[in-house]
């Protein structure tokens, strides 16, 4: 019997001793979802973008990272997936502006042929009440949040025809169904993300390609920690005591969502919002009292 046991076994052109080996080796084979896929996450330098790139990275994915200002926090993220053994390039670029989009796009089919997988993170937005919001505050925060999205969806689309399909996944937020304080126009946006999303799913399904949305709700970044430390440490504690779950969202929780709707699993998950907040939103009005300024 310890002979059996003791039997090497063959798999992927390599020798194991034991059933354990193979079970060992059939994990790290199972993580590697994304090998041989190449990623393009916009806002990837910092945050979310940053947590998804990672995230898809530690998969097995090249990556194209983008920002739009702080290049020294991009080329960080590009460096740490460089350091898991995958191919990554830095694209500073306004997505917001159609020929600064396209550079993108440009960039990453001259360098990896293309892409397998878009991620439209990236947003911007004006905080100011409805009476007090400009023309140029509305153009600015719509055509990075929502136009990026649309005409970006293009160019990665007609990539991923040519490679057999793709993924496609925008972030949205609950400011699209809800009304928060000064949010009037990223909200707008982000129901134009939502729109997009069902659309662009149903019309790329048949060339293979799933589009769907994820609906962060408060989400632990260095950004919100930087609030909480102006405000005197209380914004996380009170986030927290309103989220059912006992805590916020990471950009990891965030980005292990992202990764499962680009994989074969979620092929029957088309143009859903998948919210991802801990619970906050199911929550009555008087419960989340006074929590409208943390979103």
């Amino acid at each position: 019997m310890g002979l059996l046991f003791s039997i090497m076994r063959h798999r992927c052109g390599q020798w194991y001793h034991s059933s354990a080996d193979v079970e060992f080796v059939m994990d790290l084979e199972d993580q590697m979802r994304f090998e041989n896929k190449v990623a393009l996450v916009t806002g990837s330098g910092r945050g979310i973008g940053r947590g998804i790139a990672l995230r898809l990275a530690s998969e097995g994915a090249d990556v194209v990272v983008n920002c739009f200002r702080k290049v020294t926090a991009a080329n960080k993220t590009a460096d740490e997936i460089r350091s898991m053994g995958r191919r990554a390039i830095v694209v500073k670029a306004n997505i917001g502006k159609l020929d600064e989009l396209n550079r993108m796009f440009d960039e990453a089919e001259a360098t990896f042929g293309g892409i397998d997988i878009f991620i439209s993170n990236a947003a911007s937005g004006t905080n100011k009440s409805a009476l007090e919001q400009k023309p140029k505050g509305w153009d600015w925060t719509m055509n990075i949040n929502a136009r990026a999205f649309l005409f970006g969806a293009q160019r990665a689309a007609q990539m991923m025809k040519e490679r057999g399909g793709g993924y496609i996944v925008s972030l949205t937020s609950d400011g699209s169904q809800r009304v928060v304080p000064g949010y009037i126009i990223t909200g707008a946006s982000k129901a134009a993300i939502e729109t997009i999303t069902k659309y662009l799913s149903v019309e790329l399904a048949p060339v293979g390609i799933c589009v769907n949305a994820v609906s962060p709700g408060l989400v632990a970044t260095d950004a919100l920690r930087h609030i909480n430390a102006l405000s005197g440490g209380s914004v996380l504690s009170r986030a927290a005591l309103a989220t059912p779950a006992g805590r916020l969202a990471t950009p990891e929780d965030i980005a292990g969502v992202v990764a499962f709707l680009c994989t074969p699993e979620a092929d029957m998950i088309r143009g859903q919002i998948i919210v991802v907040d801990g619970g906050f939103s199911h929550q009555s009005v008087n419960v989340v009292e006074g929590i409208d300024d943390l979103i």
